[in-house]
């Protein structure tokens, strides 16, 4: 289902390039349609059951100290933080929701980063399986790594962020190595001169770092693509039928969801998948009831229990970062290290899948945020939401 133009673009759909589709104010659009920009696989769900949105979310209009000057109420903070899509459910029920005039219930919306996370919920139903051992090394699931950076090290530390990797994630880079990623996965055009690569024949390329694997957290969205490669390699199926058949059907998902591919028809499980807001939110509600939706175990309760407890706070302090100062990290997911015990998954341009246990809160806020980091509105973000949830309790 696509967005159509209307008023609230203010362009025609002739002028969103794959040049220019992230930045603004063509994302806009092009975020809820990027089948039309690259290739994609479909990721189906039992079968489409189209949505309609809350008739009203008086939550929404109430007073809310957000620490933003001009938004007094979590309305105002949406417009402000640049928001597509926001879903808020308290209790398994959709208390609050609210689309941009350029967005709708039903759009799928490319969540960047967010995939990482949904491709380690596929992992682990795999580990659940019997078909992954995450102790294994790459190199059993994935001879041709030997001599690449991940020929020595383990699918752990795909998992969990600690490959000693020479490679830096510098978004608006547009010459150097993360460009040449992005021409490789297709999300870039081609450059004159340059070498035509898959996803995989870069991965293979990749160097290790003059440090042991295993160490500090050091984030790379290679990882996350290798680790969709990994976990076709370990069960001999595509990315989207994987994620179809094990995670978004038993999920009770409403809407089929999308992720782009390469030339190889590699999946680009690190950034490319698409989901509806409402969607993502049920992923949220399930990690929230221990990896079971409508009385259905989809993710290993271990897994989940693994992922919400077992991160390494000193790899995580050892890598410095500014955001989540008493967090970790583990199977792709955020840990804040609060008492609160909220855990979450970000993609960048402001898209979050924020799951707050003690209140019993799922958020989900997709986003067409023209800086893809801004770190002051990540922080500002996080802080709306704990205090949504706080005002839900």
């Amino acid at each position: 289902m696509t967005t159509e133009f209307n008023s609230a673009h203010g362009f025609e759909r002739r002028d969103v390039t794959l040049a220019n589709w992230r930045t603004a104010p063509f994302s806009r659009w092009s975020f809820q349609n990027l089948r039309e920009i690259v290739p994609t696989a479909e990721i189906r769900a039992t079968a489409e059951q189209p949505e309609t949105t809350l008739e009203s979310a008086p939550l929404l209009d109430a007073p809310l100290d957000t620490g933003i000057a001009d938004a007094k109420t979590p309305r105002a903070f949406l417009d402000y933080a640049h928001t597509d899509a926001f879903v808020m459910m308290k209790g398994g029920r959709i208390v609050a929701e609210h689309y941009a005039a350029h967005c709708h219930v039903n759009a799928r919306h490319i969540v960047f980063s967010i995939s990482k996370s949904l491709t380690a919920l596929v992992s682990g139903i795999l580990e659940g399986q019997g078909a992954i051992d995450p102790d294994r090394p790459v190199t059993d699931y994935l001879p041709e790594a030997k001599g690449s950076v991940y020929g020595d090290c383990s699918f752990r530390d795909v998992l969990d962020m600690r490959v000693s990797l020479d490679f830096e994630e510098a978004y608006l880079d547009r010459m150097g190595a993360f460009a040449r990623y992005r021409r490789a996965t297709l999300w870039n055009p081609a450059e004159p001169g340059t070498p035509t690569e898959t996803l995989l024949e870069f991965l293979l390329t990749l160097k290790k770092a003059d440090r042991a694997h295993g160490g500090r957290f050091y984030y790379a969205s290679p990882n996350s693509d290798l680790l969709g490669i990994l976990i076709e390699r370990a069960s001999g199926r595509r990315y989207a039928d994987l994620f179809s058949d094990l995670l978004w059907k038993p999920l009770g998902a409403k809407n089929h969801a999308l992720v782009s591919v390469d030339a190889a028809g590699s999946a680009r499980s690190a950034g490319g998948v698409c989901v509806t807001a409402r969607d993502l939110a049920r992923i949220g509600q399930m990690l929230l009831d221990g990896g079971t939706a409508g009385g259905r175990q989809v993710v290993p309760a271990a897994w989940v229990e693994d992922m919400k407890t077992a991160g390494d706070p000193e790899a995580w302090k050892q890598a410095g970062p500014t955001f989540l100062p008493n967090g970790r990290y583990r199977s792709k997911w955020y840990q804040s290290g609060e008492a609160d015990g909220a855990f979450c998954a970000i993609g960048i341009h402001g898209q979050w899948l924020y799951v707050d246990p003690s209140t019993e809160t799922v958020i989900v806020k997709l986003s067409s945020q023209p800086n893809p980091l801004d770190d002051e509105l990540k922080h500002d973000n996080f802080a709306f939401f704990r205090a949504m949830c706080r005002a839900a309790a």
